[in-house]
């Protein structure tokens, strides 16, 4: 048994299955004899319900592609501190997030594991760190993600300011000393301008990131907020429907009421007036049965 190919296999389960299924093949490792492979497929770390769904969307070849190819583009435009390119790929950035999280979703509800607005909103972290951090990126594009990472603007990776401003001075440097150099306090006001300058740009672009997150997250707000109150309508106009049914229903059956009423009050009268007329013949029978006995009373002292 290899535990690479288990681990392929459980991280694909959904979360609620991933436990059980994990037990059962280290239990089978350890009856094969290999309790190392039975002890690392027990280590393995059961994914969060957010993780897995990005799980999904990192085998997705094409579109894990194309995450990736911008998480580099973005740390290229920091490493050479390109303001136009770092704009540019920023204004795809939340477009390609905000795709790519619907869309595992989407991937999520085929696996027969619908999630909620907000464990989509984890994915959306979980995408940003991807863009951010290449250990990140790198972790998620296994398909083994357990996690939501943190979200860092300050794109780990990326060369120091340090480094980028001994690359600049190197390459600005002549290939030979002249034989009249300028006084070294000469030298160092330029690159001390230098980096000044390359300092306010990295700075400007880590808040442009961060203004970046939090349009995005705003925007997700606002997108999470719309979802909510179209699912709400949906629900008060089906609760209005049954109301409506209810209320032709309560009506229906008050008439049903009303008329069963009537008929019960003529009902009523029918019994009294049928009563009356019981009463008053079993009078008149009680009479004509006293009549007729001395009518024979009569009878026979008269033939004595």
């Amino acid at each position: 048994m290899d535990a690479d190919d288990v681990a392929e296999d459980l991280y694909r389960l959904p979360p609620a299955q991933f436990t059980a299924a994990r037990g059962a093949r280290a239990a089978e490792a350890r009856r094969d004899g290999d309790a190392a492979t039975a002890r690392r497929i027990a280590g393995f770390r059961k994914p969060t319900l957010a993780a897995w769904v990005s799980n999904l969307l990192a085998r997705q070849r094409e579109e894990a592609g194309q995450l990736l190819e911008l998480a580099q583009a973005l740390r290229e435009a920091h490493r050479t501190l390109d303001p136009e390119q770092f704009r540019t790929l920023s204004h795809q950035q939340h477009a390609v997030i905000t795709g790519l999280a619907r869309q595992a979703g989407g991937l999520a509800r085929q696996a027969g594991q619908p999630v909620s607005v907000s464990v989509l909103h984890e994915v959306e972290q979980i995408l940003h760190a991807v863009l951010a951090d290449p250990e990140v990126a790198e972790r998620w594009a296994t398909g083994m993600l357990t996690k939501v990472p943190a979200v860092s603007t300050d794109f780990p990776g990326t060369a120091s300011l340090a480094q980028v401003s001994a690359r600049s001075a190197q390459a600005n440097k002549p290939a030979a000393a002249a034989p009249a150099s300028a006084p070294t306090s000469a030298r160092k006001a330029p690159d001390a301008a230098l980096e000044k300058r390359r300092a306010r740009l990295k700075e400007a672009m880590k808040a442009a990131t961060e203004a970046a997150a939090e349009a995005s997250r705003r925007e997700d707000d606002v997108r999470r907020a719309e979802e909510e109150l179209e699912q709400a309508t949906a629900r008060r106009s089906a609760a209005d429907e049954r109301v409506a049914l209810l209320t032709a229903q309560l009506g229906e059956a008050e008439e049903e009421r009303r008329t069963a009423a009537a008929t019960a009050e003529e009902a009523s009268v029918r019994v009294r007036d049928a009563a009356r007329e019981r009463k008053a013949a079993q009078r008149k029978a009680e009479r004509t049965s006293l009549a007729v006995e001395r009518l024979s009373a009569g009878d026979t002292g008269h033939r004595a």
